[in-house]
């Protein structure tokens, strides 16, 4: 810590201890802060300061969440010019440590008796047209009442969330309930893709049913292999880590309102 980061911190905390003793333990002299109190506020710390007050806006919109790295992107994506080195030493210095969600089972179960599907997208979730490529997921969300389990479907050209269905059980009545809220949302296009894992709602016969109905081609991912679906993938993962994994919903309606709605994934 440099000797102009230790008099500000005795400068903030000068009306909570004696000057003259934080000197003493800083192993600074007293007339030395005076010094510099009185000449002035430096550019550089002038901007250190600036600095410290945009890292803190980004860390607490994030809900401790953002570690050094994505603190760092969105200050870039503001426009503010600094290094990652010093929005680490930033965060380190006043404590902003993020959160450490952890991690659950997954839900996805393989059915081995499901007849073999191929992969139409190999992680491509491109589109140049709505409703042409879909990808799915089931995730689960805490309540104080329970879990729930959240299905949703997204659309490889918005990126947004456009359908989605809750319940308390996840049996393949879940994901056909968000693929039909979808399908009322947006127009879907002949033989549309929907692509999803080798989980058992997804590879049952109820399913299958229901992706004929809507004319859409089904298409899966191999089972264990996170990045053929890693566009659902991505979007639980910041929902979990940005919300529910800090909050717990305190009852099942309350996180039946939170739902994904129209918000871009990326």
């Amino acid at each position: 810590m440099t000797k102009d980061m230790v008099y500000r911190l005795i400068h903030a905390e000068k009306a909570n201890y004696c000057v003259e003793m934080m000197c003493r333990l800083a192993g600074l002299s007293r007339s030395g802060y005076y010094e510099w109190r009185d000449r002035g506020v430096s550019k550089t710390a002038a901007r250190r300061a600036m600095l410290v007050e945009a890292v803190e806006l980004v860390f607490e919109c994030s809900d401790g969440t953002y570690g050094y790295r994505r603190v760092h992107a969105e200050l870039a994506r503001r426009g503010i010019e600094v290094d990652d080195d010093t929005v680490r030493q930033i965060m380190r210095v006043h404590g902003w440590m993020p959160v450490q969600v952890k991690r659950r089972r997954s839900l996805t179960i393989a059915d081995k008796q499901a007849a073999p599907l191929p992969d139409l997208v190999r992680r491509d979730f491109t589109a140049t047209v709505p409703g042409t490529k879909m990808v799915g997921d089931i995730t689960q969300v805490d309540t104080g009442e329970g879990p729930l389990f959240l299905a949703t479907v997204i659309d490889c050209y918005s990126k947004s969330v456009i359908g989605w269905a809750v319940d308390t059980r996840y049996p393949a009545s879940l994901p056909i309930a968000a693929l039909e809220m979808a399908a009322k949302r947006i127009p879907f296009q002949p033989e549309a893709i929907f692509h999803s894992d080798r989980g058992s709602q997804y590879t049952a016969v109820d399913f299958g049913d229901a992706l004929a109905r809507l004319d859409m081609r089904q298409s899966v991912g191999r089972t264990g292999i996170c990045f053929d679906n890693s566009m659902a993938e991505s979007f639980f993962g910041k929902l979990k880590t940005e919300r529910p994994g800090i909050e717990k919903f305190a009852t099942r309606a309350e996180a039946r309102r939170g739902a994904p709605g129209d918000h871009p994934i990326h």
